[in-house]
């Protein structure tokens, strides 16, 4: 059935060791860094916050440890993957190769709605970091211009005003696509520099902000369910550890960078894992001493790491916190701008989207076109959408993603066992099916409002997939493989 028609795997391999049209030149330094940079932002500067105040309480500890864990099974998957497959498009490519044509138009589309939205949320998060740093050096924007439409700022005076439009949000995601079209080498450059500056800071805030830990704001540790599913108890922490599963979609993001690797075989897992057990550990570290330093009641805030380093009396060092959240978040929506557009890249490279999707730049060798639509596409939401949501919707995308990916792992060891695999899932009779089904897991504990919207967006992707893509795919062009 033309519905389930598959890219083969040599072919993909060919086509990856043949293709020079992206530029090699990322490291596993800058692959490792480029994970950092995608899941060091939002998870622990914003939601750290809301989902302690919202769903678990101090035990949004366990909902990291949670994340990781499902985190952890899917990146093995991913690893073996972007070894034997080294081509732009992550997940999407990898279901082309295994699941066949249909399911990787699904997994694509996801992952459009992933990134995106993901840049969205970030900018969001970025905007009210800015706001509060300005407010310390006395500059203010005026109210109506700093938050999602509807949105009611409370002024220094206590009176509230309501919200038009964000207006630093759209300013970030217009810098950070103007960088991406000039040249993958000089956005993983400034990464770099940012990586280093951020993850400073997360260590500084630790040290200074572990000295102000009172036990008794970790009690109770898991308060008590309210009665609705969501609210606290065990199933707030499940809950919690499916919103803040947003924070790790770093690591697929390196996957998507593949093509641009200079020796993908190699680096990939390395930038996977290793970018994943250092955010792992640092985000559980950093839940702790927040919860510790104030109650978690008093974290539902755009900016709760800054707040909880005011409240800790850090003075000068609360402002420098609030310079590494913004260098922090700068870095996470370059990652997912960056993913966007390769994922586009490769979708029109078969055929699925249109063919200007994927025009190279002739100076700076990037998809240009796909990241200046994915910045406009970026931009208007990042304006008018408040945080939660997104990032609710932006969790079950990539939970979607990790369920299909870990399935594609076991298909493809069974339909093609003897293939070269440079790197080898472990235990893969285990994890993989351990990282389905812990990712299933986590989806079942979004609210019905998140699947709808999913649903939603996906019934669109099949409109287009039916009316474009499956009679414009290259697989269904005579000689086309």
């Amino acid at each position: 059935m033309d519905l389930f028609r598959r890219k083969s795997v040599t072919a993909l391999q060919a086509e990856a060791a043949g293709d020079h049209s992206l530029k090699r030149a990322l490291g596993p330094l800058n692959l490792t860094a480029l994970g950092i940079g995608a899941i060091i932002g939002t998870g622990i500067f914003v939601l750290t916050g809301t989902v302690a105040a919202q769903n678990a309480g101090p035990a949004v500890i366990l909902s990291f440890v949670l994340a990781g864990f499902a985190s952890i099974f899917a990146a093995l998957c991913y690893s073996e993957f972007a070894s034997l497959v080294p081509m732009a498009g992550s997940a999407y490519t990898y279901s082309y190769a295994t699941l066949g044509e249909f399911i990787a138009w699904i997994i694509g589309w996801d992952l459009v709605l992933e990134y995106a939205l993901s840049a969205t949320t970030v900018a969001i998060g970025w905007s009210g970091y800015v706001v509060s740093f300005l407010a310390d050096l006395g500059i203010y924007i005026p109210a109506q211009f700093q938050a999602a439409r509807g949105t009611v700022v409370t002024m220094a005076d206590g009176s509230t005003v309501t919200a038009l439009f964000n207006i630093p949000a759209v300013l970030i995601i217009g810098v950070v696509t103007t960088l991406l079209v000039v040249g993958i080498k000089e956005s993983a450059s400034v990464n770099n520099v940012i990586v280093i500056i951020k993850l400073a800071v997360v260590v500084l805030f630790i040290a200074l902000a572990v000295q102000h830990i009172d036990p008794d704001n970790w009690k109770p540790f898991i308060p008590p369910n309210t009665g609705s599913r969501e609210n606290f108890g065990f199933s707030g922490v499940v809950a919690g550890a499916a919103i803040v599963f947003f924070a790790y979609i770093g690591f697929d993001a390196v996957s998507t960078a593949a093509q641009e690797a200079k020796n993908p075989q190699r680096d990939m897992p390395i930038g996977i894992l290793g970018s994943l057990v250092i955010c792992t550990v640092l985000y559980i570290v950093v839940a702790a001493i927040a919860t510790g330093v104030l109650n978690y009641t008093q974290l539902d805030v755009p900016d709760p790491i800054a707040k909880v380093a005011d409240h800790a009396g850090l003075g000068v060092f609360a402002s420098l916190i609030k310079m590494g959240a913004i260098a922090g978040l700068t870095s996470v929506i370059l990652v997912q701008l960056l993913g966007q557009s390769r994922v586009f890249y490769s979708m029109s490279r078969d055929g699925l989207l249109p063919p200007f999707v994927q025009k190279i730049h002739p100076r700076f060798r990037t998809p240009y076109i796909t990241s200046i639509v994915t910045g406009l596409a970026v931009a208007i939401p990042a304006a008018i959408l408040p945080v939660r949501d997104a990032a609710k919707l932006v969790s079950i995308g990539t939970l979607l993603a990790f369920v299909i990916v870990c399935i594609g792992v076991l298909v493809l060891r069974v339909r093609e066992p003897n293939l070269h695999r440079p790197f080898k899932t472990p235990f893969v009779w285990f994890t993989a099916p351990m990282g389905a089904l812990s990712a299933m897991y986590l989806m079942f504990y979004l609210d019905l409002q998140t699947w709808l919207r999913l649903g939603i967006w996906l019934a669109i992707g099949f409109a287009i997939y039916f009316l474009y893509s499956r009679s414009h795919s290259r697989l269904a062009q005579p000689g086309g493989r």
